[in-house]
């Protein structure tokens, strides 16, 4: 199949690690990937901020580049709810693990990851793509990963994208909250299919010299022996 990489503003700019996780991933499976250089941001930050209407027409724009593609894929549940809900004529886009899962079929992608890992699955994956356990069944069948859960795992991070600096003084609640739940868990590797969520929880356990890293699910899925 050949599928097209929505590789987002924010893993552009801060997570290239990321994109190339899965372009690693998707063609070691056997598929082709392209990446429009044309593309930019899918206008999710404006559209949450109340800019609606520039938000529109950035999503709008990202419908144009993408058009006639057989797949869409994106290692972002909140950059690919934000196309879906705008766009009713969209191109067919996915977020990677719930296209690993759904349309290619895959549980076991071959990947290797000697750590002790949890999974914290973000508001998006949750409640608007409603992932369910397709990250978790992924994770569950790479060799060598210790996959613990995570303690009230379907709080929010405190994140929410502009919410973390509208709302500081909440938000930073809500990350405490998070951060003690991952600790809990003794866990060396904190892992989503967002990293907005991810630098957010990373952020705080750096800062705390926890020891813990945040790594896309990508890159773990991507990591072989």
């Amino acid at each position: 199949m050949r599928v097209s990489l929505f590789i987002t503003c924010l893993g552009d700019t801060l997570f290239p690690q990321t994109g190339k996780a899965v372009v690693r991933l998707l063609e070691r499976l056997g598929h082709e990937v392209e990446l429009p250089e044309e593309q930019t941001c899918c206008g999710q930050m404006h559209f949450n901020s109340g800019y609606s209407r520039e938000g529109l027409a950035l999503v709008r724009r990202l419908g144009r580049v993408f058009a006639g593609a057989e797949a869409v894929v994106s290692p972002s549940a909140s950059c690919v709810a934000m196309v879906r809900e705008q766009l009713d004529d969209g191109p067919p886009v996915y977020e990677l693990t719930e296209f690993l899962t759904g349309p290619l079929g895959l549980e076991d992608l071959g990947a290797y990851y000697p750590h002790r890992v949890t999974y914290h699955p973000t508001c998006h994956s949750l409640r608007a793509l409603r992932l369910g356990d397709a990250p978790l069944r992924l994770l569950r069948a790479v060799r060598g990963i210790d996959l613990v859960e995570l303690p009230e795992s379907r709080e929010c991070c405190g994140f929410g994208g502009t919410f973390a600096v509208k709302n500081a003084d909440t938000s930073a609640a809500m990350l405490s909250d998070k951060v003690r739940a991952v600790l809990d868990t003794r866990a060396e590797v904190v892992t989503a299919s967002d990293n907005s969520c991810l630098m957010h929880i990373g952020g705080a356990l750096r800062r705390q010299r926890t020891g813990v890293r945040a790594v896309h699910l990508a890159e773990i899925l991507a990591e072989g022996e």
